[in-house]
């Protein structure tokens, strides 16, 4: 393979020898994530400070948009459309005057698709979304983002809407990662059960950050499309979670609430998986791997 030239899809892209990245939001859980497969797979990476002088004069080839908020995007506001918008807006403007941008991949999110009525929602559908809705504050900031990927990207903008995705109990944030180290504590204590502030009717689709990486490398150097989804296309819900906790784990989990929510479409991923045979684990595979290596570590 000569110098800068994209690897096939076939070969798994696991050699990117020759190909140059940028990785925006390299500090947080997808970004460095990221850097670290790329630097494994070859790649020339460079990750701007974020303080870094603009505008920024090195070649940026292939970039990877991770920044943005998630958890505290209520409490912070500005700097919620700073991150998701504005300084995309920059990344994309200055690459493409200066002929250094070779392509773009945005990172936005499935939970655009919450407001839609249970179903399959697939990348072309149209995205109901109220201003009046304090939580939309995110679902606007991305939906401009990706608007301004459509509208100004001249062909080389995409869009990866992710999934919820985890790794393990390490994972810094959300429900899953959570609730595994509430089960290992109590593995630890030899106590046999743990109570969670959730419903069993909720349900989620996980996707892994090994799975999300690999799919992120493919989109930015061999993907065709405008908008991509990134998930398991499956919805696991608390009450098969609990299950399988108690089951593998050897926890009971006992919900608090009895909530019944409306029903959370399902992601399709059929555009990513045939176009760029892609093809992520089911969650309960992953968490048998956590177990063992819990295990090997006498964690649990």
């Amino acid at each position: 393979m000569g110098a800068g030239q994209a690897p096939s899809v076939t070969q798994g892209l696991r050699d990117l020898q020759g190909l140059r990245f940028t990785v925006v939001g390299a500090a947080g859980f997808v970004g460095t994530r990221v850097c670290a497969t790329l630097q494994a797979r070859g790649a020339q990476v460079w990750v701007p400070a974020r303080n870094e002088p603009w505008p920024w004069e090195v070649p940026l080839g292939h970039v990877i948009y991770c920044a943005g908020l998630t958890a505290d995007y209520l409490a912070r506001p500005f700097d919620t459309v700073q991150a998701h918008v504005s300084h995309l807006a920059q990344v994309l403007q200055h690459g493409l005057e200066r002929g250094s941008l070779d392509s773009l991949v945005y990172l936005s999110s499935t939970r655009l698709y919450d407001s839609q009525v249970a179903g399959v929602a697939n990348e072309t559908a149209v995205l109901p979304l109220d201003p009046a809705n304090p939580r939309h504050l995110y679902d606007f900031s991305k939906g401009l983002g990706e608007s301004l990927c459509h509208v100004a990207g001249h062909g080389r903008a995409r869009v990866a809407r992710l999934a919820c995705v985890y790794e393990g109990p390490q994972d810094a944030d959300g429900f899953l990662p959570a609730l595994l180290r509430q089960v290992l504590a109590a593995r630890s204590a030899g106590v046999a059960g743990v109570e969670v502030s959730s419903s069993p009717y909720f349900s989620r689709d996980y996707v892994h950050l090994d799975d999300v990486v690999d799919a992120l490398i493919r989109i930015a150097v061999s993907g065709r499309q405008s908008v991509y989804n990134v998930a398991s296309g499956v919805n696991v819900s608390n009450a098969d979670l609990f299950d399988y906790l108690a089951r593998r784990w050897g926890c009971k989990v006992q919900p608090l609430l009895q909530t019944v929510p409306s029903s959370a479409p399902q992601v399709d991923v059929e555009r990513l998986c045939s176009e760029l045979h892609w093809r992520p684990r089911s969650l309960f595979d992953a968490l048998d791997d956590v177990l063992e290596s819990c295990r090997g570590a006498r964690a649990c």
